[in-house]
């Protein structure tokens, strides 16, 4: 959707992004330029104009004039009356430092970690939706809570994995992201800190510091191994026991970026701190159907009716169905749904009905779409090996992604150069706090393999380029990511 950025805005999204490195109009167009690529700026967005973005910034109108003719230049402003360009991505159908390297249809995107909808079962869902429709159509349609048969359903799909679940414990969402802004409303005020893993879901980070509270990063530990466990649970309880987060937010379930799955031993262990220390345990369980190696758990709210669920078919089925939930104990879900009459008055009708077909009948389209996932992961890992060996790969369990350690810090700089090789990053920084992980990548298992092996090739020749060039790996290293920078 076209809109505009003010400066105000723009000026917290670029943080401390002035390191003297650079002139001070290339760290500025790098830094816009890498804000665009994450998705922090959306597309077809009007920059401020020159004047005011100088004046904000304090600096001379000539390098921010300077700074936005290298982005016209680059493709990542278009040309627009006076100095307000709108944000856009360049394309190419040959990159032009790989050349070979053919990109049919411009950039590969390796950002987004997404599936298509679950073709005929979707498509079937929302006719049947249609059908259902005209019994609602006498209401008003507006419904804080969501439409019954939908949170029936998901009441159900709890119960059955050993969660008994009433609808009165269910608040239907306009997916996963409203789910947790809903719960930061609530549960958490401004400063407040909320407990994250090290390295976690961009988009919640992202959330976490709209709310103005404070992310607590704990570490994950490296690769894991039967010496070192997926979550280290002592870092988790002793910071729980000493700094009383208010809440945690934690991703238990094929884990977005690594893809591990927190063992029943560990679950337990952390649920019984969080009750000790009066931390609200907040699970997105939004992977938690993309189990590639069928491994068993039970969700984390069978371990204490306190825990706070959310869910969501955007990984699953469709991303496009904007439907997800929550799952608490009733006088919770109160607290959400006043909370949420504050953001909006509830979801569209037809959606939450298509949706409601598709809980009942979840696993429908999963066996096929986890056998192509297994296809991928395979495809994706034995490309890595054969043509980046040097780069150490985490082997995921679930999910959607595999998280690369390079072997060396230069995932930003990979993240900058990516597009002259027809490909979109996003850069190991934008998932942890602080500038963390420019050692490691996320790479998603989302496409084909043939595209895949695409993007591999284009992966080793980037990583050439910079390696056969020291100084070029320092100046783009300079340019840290905005988008890390602590509130």
């Amino acid at each position: 959707m076209s809109g505009s950025l003010n400066p105000t805005a723009l000026v917290r999204l670029l943080g401390s992004w002035n390191s003297g490195a650079l002139p001070a109009y290339r760290e500025l167009a790098d830094v816009v330029r890498l804000l665009v690529m994450d998705g922090r700026i959306p597309l077809d967005v009007a920059l401020p104009s020159e004047r005011a973005l100088a004046q904000t910034l304090a600096l001379s109108r000539t390098t921010v004039t300077a700074a936005y003719t290298s982005l016209r230049e680059q493709g990542f402003l278009t040309a627009g009356q006076g100095s307000r360009g709108r944000t856009s991505i360049p394309h190419r159908s040959v990159p032009v430092s790989a050349p070979g390297l053919a990109v049919p249809d411009g950039l590969l995107d390796l950002a987004y970690a997404s599936l298509p909808a679950a073709g005929e079962v979707v498509h079937r869902a929302f006719a049947d939706a249609l059908t259902e429709l005209p019994a609602l159509l006498p209401g008003f349609g507006y419904d804080a809570v969501g439409v019954p048969a939908l949170r029936e359903a998901i009441a159900d799909k709890y119960t059955a994995e050993g969660v008994p679940t009433t609808a009165d414990q269910i608040l239907v969402t306009s997916g996963a992201q409203h789910a947790l802004n809903i719960v930061l409303r609530t549960l958490a005020g401004k400063q407040d800190k909320v407990l994250v893993e090290h390295p976690t879901y961009p988009n919640a980070l992202d959330a976490i510091r709209a709310a103005g509270c404070r992310p607590l990063p704990v570490a994950l530990p490296a690769i894991p191994s039967s010496t070192s466990p997926a979550w280290d649970i002592d870092a988790m309880v002793a910071t729980m026991n000493q700094q009383r987060p208010a809440m945690a937010y934690l991703v238990p379930d094929f884990h977005n970026p690594t893809g591990r799955i927190m063992s029943e031993l560990q679950r337990r262990r952390l649920v019984r701190a969080a009750v000790a220390s009066g931390t609200v345990l907040v699970v997105d369980e939004t992977l938690r159907g993309l189990n590639l190696d069928g491994v068993r758990t039970r969700p984390m709210s069978a371990f204490s009716p306190s825990v706070v669920s959310i869910g969501s078919l955007s990984k699953s089925h469709w991303a496009g169905l904007r439907t997800g939930w929550i799952r608490a104990d009733e006088a919770m879900i109160t607290r959400f749904v006043a909370a949420r009459t504050v953001m909006d008055l509830g979801g569209p009708v037809v959606e939450q009905l298509a949706a409601a077909r598709l809980v009942q009948c979840f696993s429908e389209p999963l066996d096929a779409r986890l056998e192509e996932l297994r296809h991928n992961r395979e495809s994706l890992l034995s490309l890595l090996g054969e043509h980046l060996p040097e780069w150490e790969v985490e082997r995921p369990q679930g999910g959607l992604t595999a998280w690369c350690r390079l072997p060396s810090p230069c995932s930003t700089a990979l993240t900058v150069l990516a597009p002259d090789f027809g490909l979109r990053l996003a850069a190991g920084p934008r998932f942890g706090v602080g500038g963390a992980f420019e050692h490691y990548l996320r790479l998603p298992y989302t496409l084909a393999p043939a595209q895949l092996e695409q993007a591999v090739r284009s992966l080793r020749a980037a990583q050439d380029k910079l390696d056969a060039s020291p100084q070029l790996r320092r100046t783009l290293k300079s340019t840290r990511p905005a988008a890390v920078a602590v509130a």
